[in-house]
């Protein structure tokens, strides 16, 4: 019998809710990855751990309704949001399976291509997930995926203790969970050994006011991830509470800055 995969920052519907802007913010980068990487019509595309399925949902619109998006991840309760979204749409071509990214084969064969976005920073194999993919993938199959390259530079400006205590205390907490935050330190090498060749590597990182959509994106994530660190014990409510006002303090003056975690974006080639 399925039961439910808990994650760091848990699969609750505010979770479902944040990632859903996450992917507003990042949908024009993405998709223009996907266009760059030559994902077409009628092409098999694997989506892995695709959570509650945002972006799922605009490569099965990419693909058309004779391509096929495999849909996995290790949350049954996003994965029967996906379905839910998926049926709503009409969207037959999208397949969704529950596995352990940290140990399952993956259930294709030949795909013309593969996706991730902040998986393999969260995994305690992480190099194990990057081969399978490699399995999955035809000769010629293309990889876009996006992981954080130094998520310490996240930053406020001018500079917030605060902001900097629960930048530091989220990265203690990964880590203890056995993740990774920096883990595209690892993958250009990975991706060399495992049989690709890289295409591209793009180092992303914005410097955006408060008035500016990308904003948005960390805003939510502190809204969240202070809620949760409480859950597991790393702030108190008091702790969190004060962290909370600093971080609307900054976002009130006209003078912040918010600069986001440093990314990766990776397009490689299955040889």
């Amino acid at each position: 019998m399925s039961h439910e995969r808990d994650y760091i920052l848990g699969t609750h519907d505010d979770e479902i809710a944040r990632l859903g802007l996450q992917h507003r913010v990042w949908r024009p980068r993405v998709s223009d990855a996907w266009r760059r990487a030559g994902f077409t019509l009628g092409q098999t595309l694997l989506d892995v751990g695709c959570g509650p399925g945002h972006g799922t949902i605009d490569l099965a619109e990419l693909v058309g309704p004779l391509g096929k998006i495999i849909a996995v991840d290790r949350s049954q309760r996003f994965l029967d949001y996906l379905e839910t979204t998926r049926r709503q749409r009409g969207l037959d071509h999208i397949t969704t399976f529950e596995l352990e990214l940290d140990a399952d084969e993956l259930p294709v064969k030949g795909a013309d291509g593969a996706w991730c976005r902040w998986i393999f920073a969260f995994l305690k194999q992480p190099r194990d997930l990057l081969a399978r993919i490699g399995r999955a993938l035809r000769p010629g199959g293309v990889l876009v995926a996006y992981e954080y390259l130094d998520y310490s530079t996240w930053r406020i400006a001018p500079r917030s203790p605060a902001h900097e205590e629960f930048v530091r205390v989220v990265m203690e907490s990964w880590r203890a969970d056995g993740g990774e935050p920096d883990i595209g330190l690892d993958l250009p090498r990975w991706l060399e050994e495992l049989g690709f060749e890289t295409k591209t590597l793009q180092p992303i990182i914005n410097i955006v006011p408060a008035s500016n959509y990308v904003w948005q994106w960390p805003k939510a994530f502190i809204e969240v991830g202070l809620r949760r660190l409480v859950e597991l014990g790393r702030f108190t409510g008091d702790r969190a509470r004060k962290i909370s006002e600093a971080f609307v303090a900054a976002e009130a003056a006209s003078h912040t800055l918010m600069i986001t975690p440093a990314m990766l974006e990776i397009i490689a080639v299955r040889k």
